[in-house]
């Protein structure tokens, strides 16, 4: 995968670029003013990052994988550790199909009625392939959502989770703060 040199990351314009981050030459990224970017992270081929006044945070050893979409006016934060695999779409807006509106964005607001909300991915939590997060999600510590899963609303720390919509598969064993302690403890030998 080729990535951006440090030069031409830092031309883009992030509101922040951590040390040793990789981001292909082949990503998009829209409203950078508002995108931050943590230590040691890194965003694959065809991902877009749109970011609203909410603003996009990744934070340090996040993984954004292939074809990844993060888009929407409310916030979207990536907290250290996190990972989401390849196709996974993060929504912090959407429009509103229930009801009596139009929706796209060719249509003014006055005949839309669009769904803003923060969505939280905490450490540790994992998204996989081909998953949809809507707005108004938080997925906690060290959880799991399957791959071609719809996820929205609170997730509960270290949980995998399935389906459309999601629904708890099992519990998981509290082991990633230890595994991160030892980790870092290796990282800071180097």
């Amino acid at each position: 995968m080729p990535v951006l040199s440090r030069t031409e990351m830092e031309a883009i314009g992030f509101k922040s670029l951590g040390k040793n981050v990789l981001i292909s030459d082949k990503a998009s990224f829209w409203n950078v003013r508002n995108i931050s970017i943590g230590d040691n992270s890194r965003i694959d081929d065809f991902c877009v990052l749109s970011a609203g006044l909410g603003g996009i945070r990744i934070g340090r050893y996040v993984h954004v994988a292939v074809f990844c979409s993060l888009i929407g006016a409310a916030e979207i934060v990536l907290e250290d550790f996190s990972c989401i695999s390849g196709r996974v779409s993060i929504y912090s807006s959407s429009d509103d199909f229930s009801g009596p509106y139009m929706s796209n964005s060719t249509i003014p607001d006055k005949y839309k009625h669009v769904i803003n909300g923060p969505v939280r991915l905490r450490k540790h939590a994992l998204v996989g392939a081909g998953s949809v997060i809507l707005p108004n999600t938080d997925i906690g510590e060290g959880s799991r959502v399957n791959a071609m899963s719809l996820a929205y609303g609170t997730l509960k720390e270290y949980t995998q989770y399935g389906g459309v919509p999601v629904q708890k598969v099992r519990s998981l064993p509290k082991v990633l703060p230890e595994l991160e302690k030892r980790f870092l403890e290796e990282q800071d030998e180097l």
